[in-house]
C-alpha cells in the first residue's frame, strides 16, 4: 500500500526531515522562500491547519509569530519529533492539536475551520492514487474560511527530470521509469526515494482553478538553483556580499513560470 510505503519511508528518514530545510544555504532557499509567501499572503492572525506537516518546522515558525496551529502528520516518528521540537521552541500554548492523519480525510474538522491552510514540502505528491489527490485538494478548502489563503508546495516533475540527468544518470537506463516520470508524473519507489506523484505547474494550478479559487501567486521554491546546490553553497560561504544579490534575483524571478517549472518543489497559494 502507497500510505504504508510513505509513512515507512519517513519513519526511518525521521530526524532527517527535521534537518532537511536548514542543513545549508541550498535547502533553506526552500525553506526561507516558503516563508516569505506565507508572511506575504496570511492573514496577520487566526488559527492555521499545517496538513502534512511531518516534524512541525512551519508549524513552530508560524507559531513564533503569533498563530494557533493545528498539526496533522501520517507518520507517528515525524509527530513525535514535532512534539518535541515544539516543547523546545517553547511554542506549546500555540499548537492546539496535534493529530496522526492522512491529508485527503479531514473529517475531524468542520467547514471552514481555518484562517488559513498550508500543506507544504510535498505532502499532497505522497498521494500516487489521482482521485485520492483530488480529494485532498477538496479538504484543504474545504475546512478554509472563505476569503482565506491555501498554500501547497509540491514536488516538480521537470526537476526530476533533470535530476535523472545530473545525479542519476545510471537511472536513466531503467526500462521505462523516467518515461513514466516525464508522461503522466507517477513513481512507484524502489531507487532511494518514496512513492511520489510529481507535478507540473499548469496541472496543479488546473486543480485549483476548477474549484474556483483564485490563484494569488505560484513560486519555484529552489528556483533558478535548482540542482545546483555545490554553487549555492560555496556562493553563500565564499562570497556575502554576492549572496545577498543572489537571494534578491531569486526573489524576483522565482515567480517567472520558467522558474517555478524547474524548480525541485514549487508554491501555489490559492484563496477560496
Amino acid at each position: 500500500m502507497v500510505e504504508t510505503l510513505v509513512k515507512d519511508y519517513y519513519s526511518e528518514f525521521g530526524i532527517k526531515e527535521w534537518r532537511r530545510l536548514t542543513q545549508d544555504p541550498y535547502h533553506r532557499l526552500e525553506f526561507d522562500t516558503t516563508r516569505y509567501f506565507l508572511k506575504k499572503y496570511l492573514p496577520k492572525k487566526g488559527l492555521v491547519l499545517d496538513a502534512g506537516g511531518g516534524p512541525g518546522r512551519y508549524t513552530i515558525e508560524l507559531a513564533k509569530l503569533g498563530y494557533d496551529i493545528v498539526l496533522l502528520d501520517l507518520t507517528p516518528e515525524l509527530i513525535n519529533i514535532a512534539k518535541i521540537q515544539i516543547k523546545k521552541a517553547k511554542v506549546q500554548n500555540k499548537v492546539k492539536l496535534i493529530l496522526q492523519g492522512s491529508i485527503d480525510n479531514f473529517s475531524i474538522f468542520e467547514n471552514d475551520t481555518f484562517e488559513a491552510v498550508i500543506c507544504l514540502g510535498g505532502a499532497l505528491s505522497h498521494i500516487l492514487n489521482r482521485k485520492k489527490r483530488e480529494k485532498a485538494i477538496d479538504e484543504l478548502i474545504r475546512v478554509t474560511k472563505r476569503g482565506s489563503p491555501v498554500f501547497v508546495s509540491v514536488i516538480g516533475r521537470l526537476a526530476v527530470l533533470v535530476g535523472g540527468l545530473v545525479r542519476f544518470p545510471d537511472e536513466l537506463e531503467i526500462k521505462g521509469l523516467y518515461q513514466k516520470i516525464r508522461d503522466d508524473g507517477d513513481y512507484y519507489g524502489g531507487y532511494g526515494f518514496t512513492s511520489c506523484h510529481f507535478y507540473l505547474p499548469e496541472e496543479l494550478e488546473r486543480s485549483f482553478k476548477k474549484r474556483k479559487m483564485k490563484i494569488l501567486e505560484m513560486a519555484g521554491l529552489e528556483g533558478l538553483a535548482t540542482y545546483h546546490p555545490q554553487e549555492t553553497n560555496k556562493l553563500f560561504k565564499k562570497y556575502p556580499r554576492a549572496w545577498k544579490i543572489w537571494q534578491e534575483i531569486h526573489l524576483k524571478t522565482c515567480t517567472h513560470p520558467s522558474a517555478v517549472g524547474i524548480s525541485e518543489h514549487f508554491l501555489i497559494v490559492c484563496k477560496k
